[in-house]
């Protein structure tokens, strides 16, 4: 009795590999070893890099606001610090877009917040 080895599942597990690493450069794109290999790469970058992102938008979020602060004659950890003993939440994001995009409106939380000792 001959050997079945279930060459439609197999084709179609390399095709959807061979699918989703079009576009990539030389062989990587079309050679079933190779792309597998490059396949799986990309997808452990994705991985680790959904997470670093995360990572580079806190850091950004902080550059803004302390941008924001020292207009105003502050540091960024006083701010923060003073914020909180205020008992104002509101986060990174938001307050780095106010920073941006809305100066008289973050002017006024510096305000609020300078009272507080």
């Amino acid at each position: 009795m001959p050997r079945s080895v279930n060459v439609v599942a197999a084709r179609r597990r390399r095709k959807k590999i061979l699918k989703e690493t079009k576009g990539y450069f030389g062989a990587r794109k079309n050679v079933w070893t190779v792309a597998k290999n490059a396949h799986e790469k990309a997808l452990s970058y994705a991985y680790r890099d959904r997470r670093t992102k995360k990572r580079n938008f806190r850091g950004l979020w902080i550059q803004r606001i302390n941008a924001g602060c020292r207009e105003h004659g502050m540091s960024y950890s006083v701010f923060m610090g003073k914020l909180h003993k205020k008992g104002i939440e509101l986060n990174r994001k938001v307050l780095a877009d106010l920073a941006m995009n809305h100066p008289k409106a973050f002017a006024e939380v510096v305000k609020k917040i300078k009272t507080v000792k």
